[in-house]
């Protein structure tokens, strides 16, 4: 299925005792550009999105954001430095002692002095964060593919529709050039005949003359390579690959042909014709800038 380039999802999902959040979106790009945010103490997690969203996920400039929340008390231990305490007590004792002030000590005196406790949190399980986040993240995926098929659907949708234009251009170019011949001749008789008057006209030398002609407009190599091409171009529209940069090479090969077609053309008719079918193909060019 065709899939745009375009596309936004996004996830919100309890799971593991953490509350977790994946959004993505992405625009045109060439190549897989990813970049991630993810809280700085996941950092962990920017490899391994990357690699788990790029194997679903071909070309596009993506940006992914992640939240986590843990729900469930963290498991921590809260150490004392016991020589630091004594020694702010024996000092706090002292200045009651020498500058004969209440003691009014108590443990929640002594507790102000921070730096006396330390916090130590059990190291982050990365596999069960990483399992958590990826559940999530399936779930942001599905909804960011689903909008770039439903969007791809609508340039494909243009894409082909303006094949058919081109297709239309090109059959009024095949039955037109042979008519621009046999108009060619009969001009050619008509001039030759006026400048010479009563002498006979060699009928010989304008076949050939009108052959010569004919074989210099032909475009019908090029009118028969560009129906092929657009054979291809909707095989393409059918492929479940991500064809994007073959049909940009494909609409590089529709512009040969019309160009071939416009440098041939001895005829207003079949040049306003290639204009159209250029115009076409520009519009096409832009349309699969979009395609991953």
């Amino acid at each position: 299925m065709i899939r745009s380039m375009t596309g936004f999802g996004r996830a919100q999902e309890i799971v593991d005792g953490m509350s977790i959040t994946v959004e993505m979106k992405s625009v045109n790009h060439r190549y897989f550009d990813f970049s991630s945010r993810v809280p700085r103490t996941f950092g962990f997690l920017d490899e391994k999105l990357k690699s788990y969203i790029q194997t679903v996920v071909s070309r596009g400039k993506m940006e992914c954001f992640v939240q986590i929340e843990e729900l469930r008390e963290e498991d921590c231990i809260v150490s004392v430095n016991h020589s630091l305490a004594k020694g702010y007590i024996n000092a706090l004792n002292e200045l009651c002692e020498t500058y004969e002030l209440r003691n009014d000590m108590t443990v929640s005196s002594v507790a102000r002095y921070h730096e006396i406790f330390s916090v130590h949190k059990n190291e982050a399980d990365e596999e069960r964060i990483w399992n958590a986040v990826k559940k999530v993240t399936d779930s942001a995926l599905k909804n960011f593919i689903a909008m770039r098929e439903r969007e791809g659907e609508k340039l494909k949708k243009d894409v082909l529709e303006r094949c058919e234009l081109i297709l239309s251009n090109v059959a009024f170019i095949e039955t037109r050039s042979p008519q621009t011949v046999s108009e060619y001749n009969a001009k050619l008789i008509e001039r030759m005949r006026s400048v010479l008057e009563d002498v006979n006209v060699d009928e010989q030398r304008l076949l050939t003359e009108a052959a010569i002609y004919a074989d210099k407009v032909a475009v019908a190599e090029e009118t028969v390579r560009l129906r092929s091409h657009i054979s291809q171009m909707y095989e393409f529209m059918s492929s479940t690959e991500a064809i994007g940069r073959k049909m940009d090479f494909l609409v590089q090969e529709f512009n040969r042909e019309a160009n071939t077609i416009g440098s041939k053309a001895q005829d207003v008719e079949i040049a306003r014709k290639v204009i159209d079918i250029k115009a076409e193909i520009e519009k096409i060019r832009e349309q699969i800038q979009n395609i991953e």
